[in-house]
């Protein structure tokens, strides 16, 4: 099972996806929720509407941005023994949890459960269950502090329960105002050493694009501020076929596509070069629950599609797993 691989686009698909891609950034474009990002694509040749907040994006600004992705990069661990490589080729795999949820599930015995909102103690347990556990590489925030739901800093206490649990690198669910309070935790976790702590990143920032096709303020600001602090930036869609993507799955990874690239795009025009992740919670929309099924073998055929368009720009990638 060790890298297993699941091919369901052909070479022809592929490309087929990526034209029907160019074609929408270029027309109608993606809306971008931030003067200062509208900005930095008319400043690199975009088309740009202020009034409508919409950024045509060319085929020419997209190769030239995709060309300064880097194929592969490494995320640091406190313990300099756990270092996760991310690789574009598909050579390297690794594995990590699922987030984010509000809720936790406590066995009472003889076939009871009890269902709970989660707390910051059960992200702090579950930080450490996850440094223990040989098959889990690298780990994002399972669940919330809804213990902390009022609390103005609560993703700082987040973010210290994961690094004080947890020696293993974090793929953060972040919030742009804290990033220098998060930079300056990783630079704790050095002894105090900026410079190493923005070369060897502990972890990740990143956002979500708001489908169908958007970047809104939170993941422009996301974008253009966490490389300043040396972490990677995980542009990640959660795109829901059938609901604010087309029901095709063909036509949703085109959404998904445009949406994903546009946010690399905007961090590369910004930081040429910086480290960056395709990233995919990509599912269906299920109406008899009027929910998005992560389980459902929708969301594993659009991550093993979703794998090989990463794959086709060379850009290190995270899928939703089946």
């Amino acid at each position: 099972m060790e890298n297993l691989k699941i091919n369901i686009l052909s070479k022809e698909e592929i490309e087929e996806i990526h034209k029907a891609t160019m074609k929408v950034l270029a027309d109608p474009g993606i809306l971008v929720d931030s003067q200062e990002a509208r900005d930095l694509f008319k400043k690199n040749g975009c088309e740009v509407d202020d009034e409508t907040k919409m950024v045509k994006i060319p085929e020419s600004v997209v190769k030239k941005a995709l060309s300064t992705v880097p194929k592969e990069f490494v995320l640091y661990s406190r313990d300099g023994k756990h270092n996760v490589q991310f690789k574009s080729d598909g050579s390297v795999v690794n594995n990590n949890t699922f987030g984010i949820g509000t809720k936790i599930i406590e066995y009472a015995g003889n076939g009871q459960y009890i269902d709970r909102e989660s707390t910051l103690k059960d992200l702090g347990d579950i930080a450490k269950v996850a440094d223990y556990c040989d098959n889990i590489d690298f780990f994002c925030s399972p669940v919330s502090a809804m213990d902390l739901a009022d609390d103005p800093v609560r993703t700082l206490k987040e973010m210290k329960a994961l690094l004080v649990n947890s020696v293993k690198p974090i793929d953060l669910d972040s919030d742009s105002e804290f990033f220098e309070e998060y930079f300056e935790m990783v630079a704790a976790c050095y002894g105090g050493d900026k410079e190493r702590a923005k070369r060897e990143p502990i972890n990740t920032v990143g956002c979500c694009p708001a489908s169908p096709l958007q970047l809104d303020a939170e993941l422009c600001a996301t974008a253009l501020t966490g490389p300043k602090y040396g972490f990677p930036v995980n542009i990640l869609s959660m795109a829901m076929a059938a609901a604010s993507s087309p029901i095709y799955l063909a036509g949703t990874l085109v959404t998904h596509n445009a949406e994903v690239l546009s946010g690399i795009i905007l961090v590369q025009l910004a930081f040429p070069g910086h480290p960056v992740i395709y990233g995919s919670s990509t599912t269906c929309f299920d109406f008899y629950s009027e929910s998005a099924p992560v389980g459902s073998p929708e969301i594993a055929m659009i991550g093993a599609g979703v794998a090989t368009l990463a794959q086709y720009y060379g850009i290190p990638s995270i899928v939703a797993g089946s």
